[in-house]
């Protein structure tokens, strides 16, 4: 019988490894999986590759496992806003490297990896620095950019609603990138908010199959919070 349901996340995140490459979903606050990543701090696996739109806020959250010490490089979009100081303070002293990613190639490069894509030739950075190093070429009058995927080893990602297949729909915009995440990684791990029995849900409304899923973990329904501002 397939249940991919745990009770805790210190037992869906048990295998995590030293250097892994870790995607996790959210878009700032939203959607962010506050439980998982602290689980994951918990873990103490180092030398960590984040993946996320952007790095961190406050103290919580991406934040705090910015702060642990345990990432040694994040790949992002947005790295810097009004209250990302711990990822600026760590950046400005040189203890963690950064790839600046457009918003759009972040996306596809985590969904080709999911689909199985080799490479694909986009016109986002064309010109710019972003694009020094890589492959360019001329398509129909047009210039684009090589780019390839972005593998996980892990994806942690926030769900609403999940049934022990590992089927998984989202909560409006707390969805942005958990699907591409939960596609891309060779292991993921999701946190709901409500379990179901099988066939409760809609097979036309799942958002991701369980096939890509490996752990569910059932937490509390909590508000989001805003990151906060340095006082």
């Amino acid at each position: 019988m397939i249940n991919k349901i745990t009770d805790t996340v210190a037992e869906a995140l048990a295998g995590v490894q030293d250097g892994a490459t870790v995607l996790i979903g959210g878009f700032g606050t939203s959607g962010n999986p506050i439980e998982l990543i602290d689980g994951l701090i918990a873990t103490g696996a180092r030398e960590l590759t984040v993946v996320n739109n952007n790095a961190g806020n406050g103290e919580a959250g991406l934040a705090a496992l910015l702060k642990s010490g345990q990432v040694r490089k994040i790949i992002c979009s947005f790295p810097r806003q009004v209250d990302s100081w711990v990822f600026d303070d760590l950046y400005r002293s040189g203890k963690i490297e950064l790839e600046l990613v457009p918003q759009g190639n972040l996306a596809e490069r985590m969904r080709a990896a999911g689909a199985g894509i080799g490479a694909f030739f986009c016109p986002t950075a064309y010109g710019t620095e972003l694009a020094a190093g890589k492959e360019t070429r001329e398509i129909n009058g047009k210039h684009y950019v090589l780019e390839y995927p972005i593998y996980g080893d892990v994806a942690l990602v926030k769900a609403e609603r999940g049934d022990r297949w590992g089927n998984l729909t989202y909560r409006m915009s707390a969805r942005n990138f958990g699907p591409v995440c939960a596609m891309a990684a060779k292991y993921t791990v999701a946190t709901v908010h409500e379990l179901v029995e099988l066939r409760e849900m809609d097979p036309e409304a799942i958002v991701t199959p369980g096939i890509y899923v490996s752990k569910l973990v059932k937490v509390d329904r909590v508000a989001t919070k805003a990151g906060g501002f340095k006082q």
